[in-house]
């Protein structure tokens, strides 16, 4: 009998995983919902759509993502080659022109001999075959309740925003500078809108006092620390978003000299600059307001907004009472979760699922022994989180070198993240040869 592997989902976990299982031999399935049916966040009938910001987080193999995003071309990942074949100036950072990054999967992945993409919502999670999940944190409610009966009640929820996207023509550049975070004034990969005190404590009352968008009856506010709508910032305290995505330090206003008091950084969004993302300013504040208190920042009093910022529903499982470490469920061993709804957070973190549980999905059909990368690396360090977290606790997380092993010697700060990236794709490299991965 042919293997085959069923994916449902599309974005970014789904396509790597299908990537991962075709580059073994299986036969695909993948199935997305677009465009016949759009959650509330995706726009774009094409595959692995970002939905909010454009960028993929650090470029340095010295962080922890940088890191990851390493390990993630080593391993092979569809998703890095695009990313590396798309980006866009952003500093330190690794962005992407949303629309090429997409486009570039989309053909990839329709191309392939061993895929089969079906434009249709799956409905149902199948107990004969084996299956990946990747339907993100906005799974549909039918793919929620089959999955419901997999695991119990064991899924949790929080509140993911959008940060609004400016017209690059409406932004007033005789106010506005360019200049990357201790990089030389006049050049850099950001523009930033400067703030004096009083500006900037004006704004933040405005903030507060802005109408938003209201929760359901049935909903409640449990927001990931790591992307917090920009009011919520606000709310503990006056100087907090001075101190947070408004940090003026390492920037000089050019008409005096000076750092400014607050800055809201505007980063490209695609190659062309034709529009710019606010760094840090995802909100669920009302869109009319949106527009009237983000056009009291300098520098964008005519701002024309591309994209308005929004917030949705995250959901995930709690990974520790239901997930193996290879990604499948403990109640049902042909069944794997990759993305978000495994309990990770981000871009490449999800595709970092998505990545293992295509390899281990094509395995388990092979009748082969699935795997699990060392703790030492990235991929292995989100897999502990997973499955090693304490399940009463248990939060989505972003890669970072608190979940690593620690280094056997201490060493200055500025040397730990050198060590950390040496001694991962060290092991990275010898688990890869070992394991025929």
């Amino acid at each position: 009998m042919e293997r085959e592997l069923l994916i449902i989902g599309a974005g970014l976990a789904g396509c790597e995983a299908a990537w991962q299982a075709a580059k073994e031999g299986v036969r695909v399935r993948l199935f997305e919902m677009k465009p016949k049916k759009f959650s509330p966040a995706h726009k774009s009938p094409g595959l692995a759509e970002l939905v909010c910001s454009n960028s993929l987080r650090s470029a340095q193999v010295t962080s922890a993502i940088g890191l990851l995003k390493q390990e993630l071309r080593r391993c092979g990942s569809l998703i890095m080659e695009a990313a590396d074949a798309t980006k866009v100036p952003a500093g330190k950072a690794h962005a992407v022109d949303r629309e090429l990054f997409s486009s570039f999967i989309t053909k990839r992945i329709e191309e392939h001999p061993l895929i089969t993409v079906i434009r249709e919502e799956a409905s149902e999670i199948p107990s004969d075959q084996v299956v990946i999940v990747a339907t993100g944190p906005l799974s549909s409610e039918a793919i929620i309740s089959s999955l419901r009966k997999l695991v119990g009640g064991d899924f949790l929820s929080f509140y993911d925003a959008i940060a609004p996207i400016v017209d690059a023509d409406s932004i007033d550049t005789k106010v506005v500078f360019r200049q990357s975070r201790y990089g030389p004034v006049g050049q850099g990969d950001y523009l930033n809108c400067p703030m004096n005190r009083e500006q900037y404590e004006h704004f933040v009352s405005e903030l507060l006092s802005a109408e938003k968008v209201p929760l359901k009856d049935f909903e409640s506010p449990r927001y990931f620390e790591g992307c917090l709508p920009v009011e919520i910032m606000a709310e503990r305290g006056l100087d907090t978003l001075r101190f947070g995505p408004m940090k003026p330090v390492g920037l000089v206003y050019p008409r005096t000299g000076e750092q400014p008091w607050a800055v809201v950084q505007l980063r490209a969004e695609n190659r062309q600059e034709t529009m710019f993302n606010m760094v840090g300013f995802q909100t669920k504040l009302k869109w009319n307001e949106q527009k009237r208190v983000f056009r009291m920042i300098p520098g964008l009093g005519k701002a024309e907004f591309v994209r308005l910022g929004s917030i949705h529903r995250n959901t995930f499982v709690c990974a520790p009472r239901v997930l193996d470490p290879d990604l499948s469920l403990k109640a049902q061993k042909g069944c794997f979760l990759a993305g978000q709804i495994s309990g990770v957070e981000g871009y490449v973190e999800s595709t970092a699922m998505g990545l293992l549980a295509g390899m281990n999905a094509a395995r388990r059909l092979s009748g082969r022994q699935t795997l699990r990368p060392p703790a030492e690396t990235a991929l292995g360090a989100l897999i502990t989180h997973l499955t090693e977290a304490k399940p009463e606790t248990f939060q989505p997380m972003n890669v970072n070198f608190g979940l690593f092993p620690r280094l056997k010697k201490k060493m200055p700060k500025r040397e730990r993240g050198r060590a950390y990236a040496e001694r991962a794709l060290k092991a990275l490299d010898i688990f890869l040869k070992e394991k025929g991965a």
